[in-house]
C-alpha cells in the first residue's frame, strides 16, 4: 500500500514539474517565463547580426524613428597554431571588442523641429564600456559629448551660430549632487538633498538606489497573428518607473517601453 502511495506522489510531482517547465518555455499570453542571466541577453544584443529599425511613439502618436546597429570589432592573430604545431593558413580573426551605433530623429516641439541623435559606444571583450560618443543636433545648435573610461572624464562641446563652448567634467564631480546643482543651476535646494540623504558624493547602503538593476526572463511577443519567443529585460528607474526591452532570440531589439508612455517598436511589427 505504501509503495503505491509513493508511486502516486512521485508521478504527481513529475507531472506538476513538467507542466511548470512547459508553461515557462511554451506558455503564451502575459506569462513571463523563467529568469535567465542578464549577461546572456546582453551578449545577444552586442552580437546581433541584424539592424534593429525602430519607430518611436509618444502617447500612441508617432514621434520619430531610429536604428540600432551592433558590430563586433576584430583583430588578426597571426601567431595562432594548431595543436600539432603546424601553423594555420593565414591569420585568424578574434573579437577585440563590441560596438553599438544608434541614430535617429525625434519631434520634440510642435511643427517641423526635430532633434537628431547619433550615438556610438565601444565595449571591451568583457562588455565593459570603453568609449562613448554622442551628437545631438537641434538647429541651429549642436552638442558633442565624449567620454573615455580610461580618462574618467566627460567632455561636452556646444556649437552654434553665435558661440562655441566646451567643458570637461571629472567622473567624481558628476557623482557629487551639490556640484551638479551649482553647475547646471538646478532648482533643487540643499535642504531637500539632506532630507533625501543625497547631499554628499559618497553613497551608503541606506540611501535609495538610482541605478538600473536589470533582470532577464524568457517571454513571448506577438508578430501579426503569431507569437514568437523573445527575451524580456526589465528594470526600474528611481525604484518607480519601469523600463522594458524585448529582444529576439538573436539579439534584435523588438520593443522598448519607457516612462511617460514612450514606446519604440520594431518596424516589422508595424502593420
Amino acid at each position: 500500500m505504501s509503495s503505491r502511495i509513493s508511486l502516486i506522489l512521485i508521478t504527481a510531482f513529475w507531472l506538476v514539474m513538467n507542466f511548470l517547465l512547459w508553461r515557462s518555455e511554451f506558455g503564451g499570453g502575459d506569462y513571463v517565463g523563467v529568469r535567465i542571466p542578464v549577461d546572456v541577453v546582453w551578449g545577444k544584443i552586442l552580437t546581433a547580426p541584424d539592424i534593429s529599425q525602430l519607430e518611436i511613439f509618444h502617447h500612441g502618436k508617432k514621434a520619430g524613428d531610429c536604428r540600432w546597429t551592433a558590430k563586433i570589432g576584430q583583430e588578426l592573430n597571426p601567431n595562432r597554431i594548431l595543436t600539432d604545431g603546424v601553423p594555420m593558413d593565414g591569420p585568424v580573426q578574434k573579437p577585440s571588442g563590441y560596438n553599438i551605433e544608434f541614430g535617429g530623429n525625434l519631434v520634440i516641439l510642435k511643427g517641423p523641429t526635430r532633434l537628431g541623435v547619433t550615438l556610438e559606444m565601444s565595449f571591451a571583450t568583457n562588455r565593459v564600456l570603453r568609449e562613448f560618443d554622442a551628437r545631438l543636433q537641434l538647429t541651429p545648435d549642436t552638442w558633442f559629448v565624449h567620454s573615455k573610461a580610461s580618462e574618467k572624464t566627460l567632455r561636452v562641446r556646444m556649437e552654434s551660430e553665435d558661440e562655441n563652448s566646451e567643458r570637461i567634467y571629472k567622473f567624481s564631480d558628476l557623482q557629487n549632487p551639490q556640484f551638479l546643482i551649482h553647475e547646471f543651476q538646478l532648482p533643487i535646494s540643499l535642504q531637500l538633498l539632506d532630507a533625501l540623504g543625497l547631499s554628499a558624493p559618497a553613497q551608503s547602503a541606506a540611501r535609495p538606489s538610482f541605478g538600473l538593476v536589470w533582470e532577464a526572463r524568457n517571454d513571448w511577443i506577438t508578430l501579426g497573428h503569431t507569437s514568437v519567443r523573445a527575451y524580456r529585460l526589465q528594470a526600474r528607474l528611481f525604484d518607480r518607473y519601469r523600463i522594458i526591452v524585448m529582444v529576439s532570440q538573436v539579439g534584435e531589439i523588438l520593443r522598448v517601453e519607457l516612462p511617460d508612455d514612450w514606446v519604440l517598436v520594431n518596424d516589422q511589427f508595424i502593420l
